[in-house]
C-alpha cells in the first residue's frame, strides 16, 4: 500500500482538521518537515501521498525553500500524488515562488471583502470523474473557510466541483449572510457601493491534473472540516484513489469540542497556556470582539486576530489530549520553560491590545483619534506578525508547538 505523508509545517489548525480525519479513519501517515522534503523524504517514497493543509502558501514555501518546491514538483513528475488543501493548494500553484505542479495560477479579488468568506456552499461537482464525489448526486455541501481563487485556464485541468451558491451557515468577515435579506444587500450596494454577497460565477473550488506520471487534486474547500458528512465522504475516497488507503471507518469526521477534550498528560506550560488562553476568549467574548461559531471555530470582529488565537487553542489542547512518547517528552524538558516566558509576554501582550481595541470602537464616533490606529497596528505586528503573514510572539509559540506535535502524532504506520 502506497505511504501517505503529511506536510507539517505551517499548518496550523488546518494542520490538525486533517490529523484528526486521518486518525479518525484509521489511515497510516508519517508528518514530514519541509526540511525533510528538501534532503529527499519524497523521493524515498515515490509512489507516495503528499497531503498539504491549509495555512498561508507563501509561509510553507518560504520553509520549502527552492531545493524544497523543487523536490515537490518532482515528486508529481515521478509518480507520486498530492492532495492540497486551501494554503495547501496555492502551494501547487505556478505564482512566483510556489512548486509548479499545476498551470493554474491564483486569481486576486476585485472586493478583498469575498477572501474572507466562510461555511459551507453549495457546489456543482463532476460526480462522474473517477476522482469526484460519488453516491451523492450533482450538488453537494462543501465547507470552505477564508479560501483564495483559481484562475481558471484552458490548459488540461479538469474542474471537479464549482461553486454555486451559499448554505444557511455562510458567512463574510463577522457577517452572518443570512441574517441579511436579499432588499437589505440590494439597498447597501445602492446606498453605500458595497456589495457584501459573493458573486461566485461559477468559479472552480477543486480541481485536479497531472503533471509527469503523477497526479494531483487542489481543493479550496476544507474537505477534512469535522461533522461535514459529503465533503468527509469525498476525502476518504481521494485518500483510497490518491493514496492507498483502506479507511476503516468512513463516516463522518467526528465533531470536534475543543474546550472538553480530556488530557492525556499534565505539564505546567500547556496548562499555563491553556488557562491563559481560555481568558483572554473569555475576555474577548465579554468585550464583543471574539465569540465562538461552533465548538471548533472562533469568529472575530474584521481586524481582530483570532485565527491565531484559535490555532494556538487548538494546538495546546490537542498536544495534552494524546499520550506522550519519550522523544515528545525529551523535546519538551528543553523547550517548556521558554514556551512558558514567551506565553507570559504573549498573555499580557494579547489582553493590552484587545482592551484597547476595545476602547478604539467605543471612542470612534466622538474621539477617533484617542487611540492612535498606528499603535494598534504596532501592537498587533508586535504579537502576531505584519498581516497575513504570522510572526512576532504567536508565531514563535506556534513553532515551538509545531515541533511538539510533530513529536507527539509520530507515527501511525
Amino acid at each position: 500500500m502506497s505511504s501517505i505523508q503529511l506536510f507539517w509545517d505551517d499548518a496550523h489548525i488546518w494542520g490538525l482538521l486533517l490529523w484528526r480525519a486521518l486518525s479518525h479513519w484509521g489511515v497510516p501517515r508519517r508528518l514530514v518537515r519541509a526540511t525533510e522534503i528538501a534532503h529527499g523524504a519524497l523521493a524515498s517514497k515515490p509512489r507516495s501521498l503528499l497531503l498539504a493543509p491549509g495555512g498561508l502558501a507563501s509561509a510553507k514555501s518560504r520553509k520549502l525553500g527552492p531545493a524544497g518546491l523543487a523536490a515537490l514538483r518532482e515528486h508529481v513528475q515521478n509518480g507520486g500524488a498530492y492532495l492540497g488543501f486551501c494554503g495547501g493548494a496555492g502551494l501547487a500553484l505556478s505564482d512566483p515562488g510556489c512548486a509548479g505542479v499545476c498551470p493554474w495560477r491564483r486569481r486576486g479579488f476585485s472586493n478583498r471583502l469575498h477572501h474572507f468568506a466562510s461555511g459551507h456552499v453549495l457546489a456543482d461537482v463532476d460526480a462522474d470523474h473517477p476522482l469526484g464525489p460519488h453516491g451523492m448526486g450533482e450538488e453537494i455541501l462543501l465547507p470552505v473557510w477564508w479560501p483564495a481563487r483559481f484562475k481558471e485556464q484552458q490548459d488540461g485541468v479538469q474542474i471537479l466541483a464549482r461553486y454555486k451558491r451559499p448554505a444557511n451557515d455562510f458567512w463574510i468577515a463577522d457577517l452572518p449572510l443570512s441574517q441579511v435579506t436579499d432588499q437589505t444587500l440590494q439597498d447597501w450596494e445602492r446606498l453605500y457601493g458595497v456589495s457584501i454577497a459573493p458573486d461566485f460565477e461559477s468559479a472552480p473550488c477543486v480541481a485536479t491534473g497531472s503533471l509527469g506520471r503523477g497526479r494531483y487534486v487542489l481543493s479550496y474547500s476544507h474537505l477534512e472540516t469535522p461533522a461535514s458528512p459529503q465533503a468527509n465522504s469525498w476525502l476518504a475516497s481521494l485518500l483510497t484513489e490518491l493514496g492507498g488507503a483502506s479507511p476503516a471507518a468512513p463516516s463522518p469526521v467526528p465533531a470536534w469540542d475543543l474546550a472538553a477534550l480530556e488530557p492525556c498528560w499534565e505539564d505546567d506550560a500547556l496548562d499555563q497556556a491553556r488557562r491563559g488562553l481560555e481568558d483572554i476568549l473569555e475576555m474577548g467574548r465579554n468585550h464583543l470582539l471574539i465569540f465562538w461559531r461552533n465548538p471548533w471555530l472562533l469568529g472575530w470582529r474584521r481586524g481582530i486576530p483570532g485565527s491565531g488565537l484559535n490555532s494556538l487553542y487548538a494546538m495546546v489542547r490537542e498536544a495534552q489530549a494524546v499520550e506522550p512518547v519519550p522523544e515528545a517528552l525529551d523535546y519538551w524538558r528543553g523547550a517548556a520553560q521558554d514556551f512558558r516566558d514567551r506565553f507570559e509576554l504573549f498573555r499580557k501582550g494579547v489582553s493590552s491590545y484587545l482592551l484597547a481595541e476595545r476602547l478604539s470602537m467605543t471612542l470612534a464616533a466622538d474621539m477617533p483619534s484617542a487611540v492612535f490606529p498606528q499603535s494598534l497596528k504596532e501592537q498587533k505586528g508586535a504579537l502576531f506578525g505584519p498581516p497575513p503573514s504570522s510572526g512576532g510572539l504567536y508565531a514563535e509559540l506556534m513553532g515551538m508547538l509545531e515541533e511538539l506535535t510533530y513529536r507527539l502524532f509520530q507515527p501511525m504506520e
